[in-house]
């Protein structure tokens, strides 16, 4: 009588021999799990393709607002705001020749129940008067303190400068 070892049974194999066992059942490289969100993609696509006021906007927004916090082309619900400040709860919203108050008064009530204040402002009305449409959205935004309204700074570590109020 012979005994086979367990090395030579044909029956028994390690995972990596034969049908390379859980190695050749993981697929390689990068998987995320999940087909792209459609509503993402088209959040992308339309900050890709702006309007040229849309970029004007952003830039004056960037540079004279900055504590705003806005993004551009959000998804809320079904619809996508043009820019948002979630912070100050505010959506601002520029029109061109396409828009109709009437078509956007859905729009616009949808986004007020949500919570958010809408301001609407037409292309022209940028380009004719940014500082007047920038004037408009600063009073709906939260503002930084103005450096040296309130007295001297306080270092890192909670030490004035030194300064007092009365100089």
């Amino acid at each position: 009588m012979t005994s086979a070892s367990p090395a030579s049974d044909p029956i028994i194999s390690s995972p990596l021999v034969g049908e390379e066992g859980a190695r050749a059942a993981k697929p390689r490289g990068k998987v995320r799990g999940k087909a792209p969100n459609p509503t993402i993609i088209r959040a992308r696509e339309l900050r890709r393709n702006a309007t040229d006021a849309e970029k004007c906007l952003w830039a004056l927004l960037r540079e004279k607002l900055p504590a705003a916090k806005f993004r551009r082309q959000v998804p809320i619900g079904p619809y996508f705001a043009d820019l948002a400040s979630h912070a100050a709860r505010l959506i601002i919203e520029l029109d061109g020749g396409q828009h109709e108050e009437a078509t956007d008064a859905p729009r616009t009530a949808f986004l007020e129940s949500e919570g958010y204040r809408v301001i609407r402002f037409w292309n022209h009305e940028l380009v004719e008067n940014p500082e007047g449409v920038l004037a408009s959205i600063a009073a709906f935004t939260p503002h930084p303190p103005i450096a040296g309204a309130m007295g001297p700074s306080l270092s890192h570590k909670g030490r004035g400068s030194g300064k007092m109020f009365a100089e």
